[in-house]
């Protein structure tokens, strides 16, 4: 009985062995197995992926709408950064977009003129080996420049007829490419459209969004222009991008009627107001149509050489809410009180005259963005660039003043 034991326990020994060297060896096909029968990749068989860049470090100075592409070969590209040297300021970093299940990479938009760019880029090879690339580039300056102004600043409360407006010290001739760098996002969503639009007097071009109708009160409208080195035609490039976020106040609507003589003020729908007024003369007749408040001072000097009126005048004004770039108030005009104009007959020479209290109180409710609309008038109507004559044509009319329509 003896000698059967160590034959039990050598038995069991065999087991375990046997076992353990099972263990093992399923272990070892696991960590060696790509799932389909086959080996994984040697790290010592793998090639470095190789990562190009155009345009190189070595090349001349690239144009500031011109392209950057990085590609990779042997790899797949993990990150791409094109980013300014600090040393040019306002410069702009570099977006772009992948392509080719990441085995390639284009920018998406222009860059900053005259400025250093440094490119990082990283890619991965079948074994899982990261590659870096390093590279830099200059944009060549711009000869002339085009320059921008922003319509409303930022963080302002406007009216309700105020377009987002962009105005050019330059005409644009390559409207459609400033256009496509253009976006507007609001809250509640709001239906709107870009248009161009050239102010007959001064010449200024601009490019204004306004909504399909008047904004809603509470709107927050914010305005993203990737300007920066965009070429307005014959190589006059903006220099930078710009932004502003805004929000719209009271809803309020001046109707003018001049056959009436009466101004009505509303506010969000409600009546407030009725003033009498006495607007253009037959010889010098208001503008029909709709303008919108560029701005207000509590005094003007108006006199007739600065509206070419032959009617010699020469007056500081109280209480001038203005309202087109040609030279239309609404104000308080003291000097015609008691002589019976106010509510009866027009007899300024273009302007909306109120008495001076009337003035004043239309003055202190008045804001950039705020609306008036003008009826019965023997004069046209405003046009679209005299101020912000946007609401004069249909919006269907307005949308197909986009570059882009």
């Amino acid at each position: 009985m003896r000698s059967i034991r160590p034959i039990r326990h050598h038995l069991r020994l065999l087991a375990v062995s046997s076992l353990a060297l099972a263990s093992l060896v399923a272990c070892q096909s696991s960590s060696g197995s790509d799932g389909k029968g086959g080996a994984s990749v040697d790290p010592a068989d793998a090639k470095p992926a190789r990562i190009t860049v155009t345009p190189g470090s070595d090349g001349p100075a690239v144009a500031p709408d011109g392209s950057v592409k990085v590609d990779v070969a042997g790899g797949t590209l993990t990150k791409v950064q094109v980013t300014p040297d600090p040393s040019s300021t306002d410069a702009v970093a570099v977006t772009g977009s992948w392509s080719d299940a990441k085995k390639s990479w284009r920018s998406t938009r222009t860059m900053s003129p005259g400025a250093s760019y440094a490119v990082l880029a990283t890619a991965t090879n079948a074994a899982g080996e990261v590659t870096t690339h390093r590279s830099a580039f200059r944009t060549r300056a711009a000869k002339v420049f085009n320059g921008v102004s922003v319509t409303p600043s930022n963080n302002k409360v406007v009216g309700a007829g105020q377009p987002v407006s962009i105005a050019f010290d330059h005409p644009v001739k390559n409207k459609a490419a400033v256009e496509r760098q253009l976006s507007v996002s609001t809250s509640p969503k709001t239906e709107g459209s870009w248009g161009w639009t050239r102010d007959p007097l001064t010449g200024i071009e601009r490019v204004d969004w306004r909504p399909k109708s008047y904004w809603a009160k509470g709107t927050k409208v914010t305005l993203r222009a990737k300007l920066s080195g965009v070429d307005t035609g014959e190589g006059r490039y903006l220099r930078r991008d710009v932004s502003s976020t805004f929000t719209v106040g009271t809803l309020r609507v001046a109707k003018a009627d001049l056959k009436q003589h009466t101004m009505t003020v509303y506010e969000d729908g409600k009546k407030v107001d009725t003033i009498p007024v006495s607007a253009g003369s037959t010889d010098y007749p208001t503008w029909n149509g709709t303008m919108v408040v560029l701005g207000k001072a509590p005094m003007v000097n108006m006199t007739s050489e600065s509206v070419n009126i032959a009617d010699p005048y020469n007056k500081d004004v109280p209480w001038a809410v203005h309202l087109t770039t040609s030279g239309t108030y609404a104000h308080a005009a003291p000097w015609n009180e008691g002589k019976g104009y106010f509510g009866r007959v027009n007899m300024s020479h273009g302007c909306i005259g109120m008495s001076e209290a009337d003035g004043k109180s239309f003055y202190d409710r008045a804001t950039p963005g705020d609306i008036i609309e003008v009826t019965g008038s023997t004069r046209e109507t405003v046009a679209t660039g005299n101020g912000y004559g946007d609401w004069n044509l249909s919006y269907e009319e307005w949308k197909k003043l986009s570059a882009l329509d």
